[in-house]
C-alpha cells in the first residue's frame, strides 16, 4: 500500500518502515513516555490497517534502535530516552588549565561516562566545504585530527577536525596523542583565542564509514555539523565535521535578536 502525503506524493517506504517512523516520532516527541508500553498489537493493527506480521517487523526496527525493549508475548516498553540534548555553546570555551576537555566534563555532569579515541592525525586534503571555510588554496593541505567519541561504551559521534598548516605546524596539534583540555585551550595558548563559532547543520544518509564507525542499526539519517571557529580578525583556525546518529541527538541553540 502506498500512501500519499499532504502534497499528494506517495510514501514509497514499506508499510512496516512507515509504521516504525510514526511510532519513533511518538517516542521521541514524548507522546509515548519512557516506561510506558507500546499500544497492543491489536491496537496498532487497527491504527495502521496492517497485519500482525507487519506490526512485528515495525516493532523489531524500534528494538534494533534500542528505543523499546521487550520480548515476544510480553508488553513492549519504551526505554528511557536515549536521545541526548546537546548545547554546543557548553563545549566551546577552553577548559580550565589542567582540566579535561569540556565535552568530557559536560557528559559527566549528565551522568555519562565519556571517552574519546584518537584514530588518526595527518596532513590531509580536506573536503571542499572545509577547504572553503578555512580559505585554503586548491591543493593546499590541512592538519586532520580524526576521533570517535563514546558515551557509556557506545560510539556516538565521529569527529574530523581540520587546522591550517600555518597554525598547526610545529605544535602539539600535529602529534598523535590527546591534548589535555582539548585543542581550544591549546589554540588559545598559541595566540589564537576563540572569538566566534559558526555551525552549519544538515541531515544526511550515513556514509559507509559513518554507518560502521557509529554502529548504526539502519540507514537512519545522521546529523552532520560543520563548525568553523574564528579567532581575531575573523581568521579561521579550525573547521570540524561532526557526525551524530540522528535518532540519538537533538541540538539546542539559544538566540537573541540581532
Amino acid at each position: 500500500m502506498t500512501v500519499p502525503d499532504d502534497n499528494g506524493l506517495p510514501d514509497r517506504r514499506s508499510l512496516h518502515e512507515r509504521i516504525a517512523a510514526d511510532l519513533r516520532d511518538d517516542i521521541m516527541s514524548g507522546d509515548l513516555a519512557p516506561g510506558t508500553s507500546l499500544p497492543s498489537t491489536a491496537q496498532l493493527k487497527d491504527r495502521f490497517g496492517a497485519s500482525n506480521a507487519t506490526i512485528q517487523k515495525a516493532v523489531q526496527i524500534l528494538k534494533d534502535e534500542e528505543l523499546v525493549v521487550g520480548r515476544a508475548g510480553a508488553a513492549i516498553t519504551v526505554r528511557e530516552h536515549r536521545q541526548r540534548t546537546m548545547r554546543p555553546a557548553a563545549f566551546m570555551s577552553p577548559a580550565i588549565p589542567g582540566e579535561p576537555y569540556r565535552w568530557l566534563t559536560e557528559a559527566a555532569k549528565l551522568g555519562s561516562r565519556a571517552h574519546s579515541t584518537l584514530l588518526d592525525v595527518r596532513e590531509s586534503n580536506p573536503p571542499a566545504d572545509v577547504r572553503a571555510a578555512l580559505d585554503l588554496a586548491d591543493g593546499e593541505k590541512a592538519l586532520l585530527r580524526h576521533q570517535v567519541l563514546s558515551l557509556d561504551g557506545e560510539p556516538v559521534e565521529l569527529v574530523k577536525s581540520y587546522y591550517p598548516m600555518a597554525v598547526a605546524r610545529g605544535t602539539a596539534i600535529t602529534e598523535k596523542r590527546k591534548i589535555r583540555g582539548g585543542t581550544p585551550a591549546l589554540l588559545a595558548g598559541l595566540g589564537y583565542p576563540l572569538r566566534l563559532s559558526v555551525d552549519r547543520v544538515s541531515a544526511r544518509v550515513p556514509t559507509q564509514e559513518q554507518f560502521q564507525a557509529l554502529a548504526l542499526p539502519s540507514d537512519l539519517p545522521v546529523l552532520r555539523t560543520l563548525r568553523v571557529v574564528f579567532s581575531d580578525d575573523d581568521f579561521p583556525i579550525e573547521a570540524t565535521v561532526m557526525v551524530k546518529a540522528g535518532h540519538l541527538y537533538e541540538l539546542q541553540y539559544e538566540f537573541t535578536p540581532d
